[in-house]
């Protein structure tokens, strides 16, 4: 999309399906900046992934639209580049300057003594005021900062927060309309004759202070140029006096640090990205399906001993007990179809799917996700170990795209692991049925008219009473059962 002569504006992409908005979490290029085709400009969180955001461009960075916590909608600009022929160097201005010597000097750069080296001036870069505090009455100008070519960029707030999965913290300031410098620049604070935003770098440090209700604004950065980094929020969340408490500051806007005091230690967190979409899903779940739960205790000792002789012949591939589950869970929608679906409301019809695309449910430092195995029926047991392995390892780094976290036909639920016997979950809209896993424990079990002490599991299911009735969900659950107490049966149906 072109805007001023010579600049393209690349809009923010559509990132999978039903996504209509993204947060920026980092920006990877600065307003002056040369790019790329297909270089990676801004890391971005959707309600389903944290995702690499290539631009498609190559040239000269003019703008930058949103600041790091800012939700951008699909559609809408997210980077303005001109091409190397018509872009503006946006450090032209200082060159004769920098040549003088003239002793004006940025953090980091130095001043120009002749030669024939010739240093780039970086710009001085205007820190985004606090909501409510006056500017300075005269700030240093930044051509590029968040608005097209030759438009003044407006002040905008320093974002709440960003809700980065917590890491090193990337360097680059906060600047107006959210163009962050990168790791090689720093600036002078704005000096203003009121109190002045927080310097603040790294979107970790905004998520960890939203978190632990800190002030940001009252803490005193020991980075360069007064940066507030990591160990300065550490140091704050251990002292004993917790005096930069939001509470303690009745008067610090909600929006500095994403939570406001609702009453007397009562804190307000917002639904927003995936807490949201997770809260929609579910209780558009609860509102439309019909939903029954049906459990059964049974005994998995030689489920597990099965596992182990698996791994013994092969240790080099090992197989888990959620992989043969998985299995179990395939050869019971092989014979029990019905289970496979979803109901398609406006169509007045029930769809039963020709493959079984399986969900798995992991929690992650971001909440429930649900990544999906697609035609997980062609795959063996130990395709389905290593594709459970990898694809659950990906979804808590955050790295699955959109792409993987939809599309699911039936859904497998490992909540033993949080130490539980059983549940009555919630089934995965539009799904039909969720088969869930209690944890497996000692227990005293009747074996052949004997008391023994076995490894008893409980499993359940959760379907939709629309697209079945308690014949065919009561058929697959035994027939679960049957498999798990006596593996040698799952044989006779792969």
């Amino acid at each position: 999309m072109s805007t001023a002569l010579g600049t393209r504006d690349f809009l923010l992409p559509d990132l999978g399906e039903g996504l209509s908005e993204a947060e920026i979490v980092e920006w990877r290029v600065a307003v002056g900046d040369v790019v790329t085709v297909d270089q990676t400009v801004v890391e971005v969180e959707t309600a389903k992934a944290v995702v690499d955001v290539p631009c498609p461009y190559a040239g000269r960075v003019v703008a930058l639209h949103g600041a790091a916590g800012e939700v951008r909608p699909v559609g809408q600009p997210l980077i303005t580049i001109a091409s190397l022929d018509d872009a503006p160097d946006p450090h032209a201005t200082y060159r004769e300057e920098e040549r003088a010597g003239s002793g004006n000097v940025l953090i980091g750069y130095g001043t120009g003594h002749g030669g024939t080296g010739r240093r780039r001036r970086r710009p001085r870069l205007a820190l985004a005021p606090e909501p409510g505090t006056p500017v300075a009455s005269d700030p240093v100008p930044d051509p590029a900062a968040g608005s097209p070519a030759g438009a003044p960029a407006p002040a905008s707030p320093v974002p709440a927060g960003s809700s980065r999965p917590a890491g090193p913290d990337p360097v680059g300031l906060s600047v107006p309309n959210g163009t962050a410098a990168p790791a090689d620049r720093t600036a002078e604070p704005a000096q203003t004759g009121a109190r002045s935003a927080p310097l603040v770098i790294s979107p970790i440090v905004r998520r960890l202070a939203k978190e632990h209700g800190i002030d940001l604004a009252s803490l005193r950065g020991t980075g360069p140029g007064g940066v507030i980094r990591r160990a300065d929020l550490d140091a704050a969340v251990a002292a004993p006096a917790a005096a930069t408490r939001l509470a303690a500051v009745p008067d610090a806007p909600a929006a500095h640090a994403g939570l406001a005091p609702a009453g007397d230690g009562d804190t307000v967190i917002p639904l927003t990205g995936i807490r949201k979409v997770i809260a929609d899903k579910l209780s558009r779940s609860r509102r439309e399906i019909p939903e029954v739960t049906i459990w059964v205790d049974v005994d998995a000792t030689g489920l597990l001993e099965t596992r182990a002789a698996i791994n013994a012949a092969t240790p080099d591939t090992p197989v888990s007990i959620l992989a043969l589950l998985a299995r179990i869970c395939l050869s019971g929608l092989r014979r029990y179809p019905q289970l496979n679906a979803h109901v398609d409301t406006e169509g007045q019809r029930i769809v039963q799917s020709a493959g079984v695309h399986l969900g798995i449910a992991a929690q992650t430092d971001r909440g429930l996700v649900v990544p999906v195995l697609r035609d997980a029926q062609r795959l063996t047991t130990r395709e389905l170990a290593a594709a459970l392995a990898e694809t659950t390892a990906a979804a808590r780094a955050g790295t699955l795209p959109p792409a993987r976290l939809t599309g699911g036909t039936f859904t497998l639920n490992n909540y033993g692991v949080f130490g539980v016997d059983g549940s009555t979950p919630i089934i995965n809209h539009p799904e039909a049925a969720l088969l869930g896993v209690g944890r497996i424990v000692d227990k005293p079990w009747v074996v052949d008219g004997q008391l023994a002490v076995r490894k008893v599991t409980q499993i359940s299911l959760t379907f939709d009473h629309r697209v079945c009735d308690g014949g065919v969900a009561g058929g697959f659950l035994r027939h679960v059962a049957d498999c798990v107490e006596q593996p040698a049966l799952l044989v006779a149906n792969v």
